[in-house]
């Protein structure tokens, strides 16, 4: 039976060493302030990491990802102090590591960092028992009579106590990471840093040393491992991925604070960076809605085609918020055109984990049904109203309200003064007319997209008819306040905002009367013996 060898204290390194702060999970043992990383080359200079903030607490288990050249080993590096940052700092359980000279920097690294490389990095000519104790005798950190035994402990602890004595060269690759591993921890270091620990190993190793990591987390270590896999990086708690030199999780985190850190990690392991020039289309209205994507750098337009013809800016988007969860939740087809208006950095999530993230988490989904519905409000009121731009259409969004009714409800009474104007997010609505015998009938039905109540507003007094939601609906009223703020406080004219009202107006009458018309043309010709080669059109329906 080996037991633990008692961990002597560590010496001090000199007038650099901080405080000790207590043994608190929830403290910052690593951080990064505003790191820049630049490489002076024969081609000009190459910035590899752009003002990088990154904080991890201790005790928590951290995979970097990103795409090669992306800045993730230079990362690595300058938290172990291989390589220091052009300017910013780095501090690691207090030290200002990026503050170390060589001489300082080796004493800190030996007894505070266990580093473990891709490619194992043991000597050849050692035992596996003499490269496990090697840090040890580098760093004079135990007695030497302790350091055998210490290196069994540790060698059995990753299950290779009876390969002690064998050289690197006679055992597997498997093992041969798990004897770097034991030597990454000879020293009892506060952190682990692994760059592409799993790499060059099969799947069934990668994922035993994964499971290495897992144990040594579940005992209060900290873990912080650049790799590649991103199946194993879906089971670290914290994802952080890096892209063109930039830190790129914390959009996905403002984009859906309601995620956990353990949702967010999945999330982030599934994220693929896409670049796009200005003026670049991401998404077009209409095409098949296969991801979804969340902005980390740059800006976007917002269009939507309007029944001219015309595309009219419905809005603009920035770093930090999401888009084409519509088409994705909604029949699969994109509802808008998303346009490039600078060089723009998305994050894009596949159909199946988009899928697969709202229907794991309530929270997010409601977050983002949330979010679908105000955005289905400003796309109906943009058709409505085409001549507002952006920052008035805005102002319309904070001054309307949306109420849903039950099949039944009713909206408006007949004689009511008319205020308002009203727009179908979802659902459909009836309206009745009064007839001479003092009953209801039906004039017509609008339905989701479409108006009603807008020539009444114009023309002033009552409404000339009764609404009835005939579906569980959601609608939109839109006051006769907030047309005369846009002409007064934004300089809409309002002759223009009463021709758009009465453009749409028409345009819902007449959507209304064509399939009428059809079917009425469709009788005559039939009752004609005229021939009739097609058959009706689902707007038109049976006679």
């Amino acid at each position: 039976m080996l037991h633990r060898p008692e961990i002597r204290q560590k010496p001090p390194i000199g007038e650099l060493e901080p405080t000790k702060l207590d043994s608190d999970a929830s403290r910052t043992l690593i951080e990064l302030k505003q790191v820049l990383k630049v490489y002076d080359t024969p081609a000009g200079s190459f910035t590899v990491l752009k003002n990088v903030d990154l904080q991890v607490n201790a005790g928590e288990f951290v995979a970097v990802i990103g795409k090669s050249g992306s800045g993730k080993s230079t990362l690595i590096n300058m938290i172990t102090g291989i390589d220091r940052p052009t300017f910013g700092e780095v501090i690691v359980d207090g030290m200002p590591i990026h503050a170390l000279n060589e001489d300082q920097m080796a004493k800190w690294r030996g007894r505070h960092l266990g580093v473990i490389f891709q490619f194992f990095q043991l000597l050849p000519t050692l035992t596996v028992l003499e490269n496990v104790m090697l840090p040890m005798e580098l760093r004079q950190t135990y007695p030497q009579n302790q350091r055998k035994e210490r290196g069994l402990y540790l060698l059995d602890m990753v299950g290779l106590a009876d390969q002690a004595f064998k050289f690197p060269a006679a055992i597997s690759g498997g093992q041969q990471q798990r004897v770097a591993i034991a030597r990454a921890l000879a020293n009892d270091p506060d952190v682990l840093v692994g760059d592409e620990p799993t790499g060059s190993l099969d799947s069934k190793t990668a994922d035993s040393i994964f499971r290495l990591f897992e144990e040594f987390v579940a005992q209060g270590r900290t873990i912080l491992i650049v790799t590649h896999d991103r199946e194993l990086a879906g089971r670290v708690p914290r994802v952080v991925f890096i892209n063109d030199g930039e830190i790129t999780d914390q959009h996905l985190a403002t984009a859906l604070p309601s995620l956990s850190q353990v949702e967010l990690a999945g999330v982030s392991a599934k994220l693929e960076p896409i670049k796009y020039a200005p003026g670049e289309v991401i998404i077009s209205q209409g095409d098949s809605a296969d991801h979804f994507y969340i902005l980390v750098k740059g800006s976007v337009d917002v269009l939507l085609r309007h029944p001219s013809g015309a595309e009219v800016i419905a809005g603009q988007l920035s770093a930090g918020q999401y888009f084409g969860e519509m088409g994705l939740m909604e029949g699969g087809t994109r509802t808008a055109t998303v346009r490039a208006n600078t060089e723009v950095v998305a994050m894009q999530l596949d159909r199946e984990s988009f899928t697969s993230l709202v229907s794991n988490s309530d929270l997010t989904r409601d977050q983002i049904m949330h979010l679908m519905r105000q955005r289905a409000m400003e796309q109906q009121l943009s058709e409505v109203l085409p001549i507002l731009n952006p920052a008035q259409l805005d102002a319309v969004m904070s001054e309307v309200e949306a109420a849903e009714y039950q099949s039944g409800d009713t909206i408006v009474e007949s004689g009511e003064p008319a205020t308002r104007f009203f727009i179908i997010i979802e659902g459909a609505v009836e309206l009745l007319s009064g007839s001479t015998d003092g009953t209801e009938q039906s004039a017509r039905e609008v339905a989701s997209g479409q108006t009603f109540g807008e020539m009444d507003l114009v023309r002033g007094g009552a409404y000339s008819f009764t609404a009835r939601a005939t579906h569980p609906s959601v609608v939109m009223a839109v006051d006769n306040e907030t047309i005369t703020n846009l002409s007064e406080k934004y300089h809409v004219e309002q002759g223009e905002i009463v021709q758009m009202l009465t453009r749409r107006y028409l345009e819902t009458v007449l959507d209304g009367m064509l399939p009428k018309l059809r079917r009425r043309k469709r009788q005559i010709d039939m009752d004609l013996n005229f021939d009739v080669d097609t058959p009706p059109s689902p707007e038109e329906g049976s006679s």
